[in-house]
């Protein structure tokens, strides 16, 4: 569990440190890129659980319609 915990820790650092360097270079504003660099890791993660959701549901459904054609099938 340690591990993980460094792995998302580092993986965190990483993002952060990209965007805020890309904010950066397209601003050659340091508030601005530090504001920018702060926030779109965090925009990000609302829109991953929301596309981890969607993709989710897609699942459940594709696997229901292989159960019924399973089930439909075999009676």
């Amino acid at each position: 569990m340690a591990r993980i915990a460094l792995k998302s820790f580092t993986y965190c650092m990483m993002h952060l440190t990209v965007a805020i360097a890309v904010a950066y270079a397209l601003t050659r504003d340091w508030r601005a890129a530090l504001a920018i660099g702060l926030l779109e890791p965090l925009v990000q993660t609302v829109f991953f659980t929301i596309h981890d959701r969607v993709w989710s549901r897609i699942e459940k459904r594709r696997l229901e319609r292989e159960q019924a054609g399973f089930l439909a099938a075999t009676a």
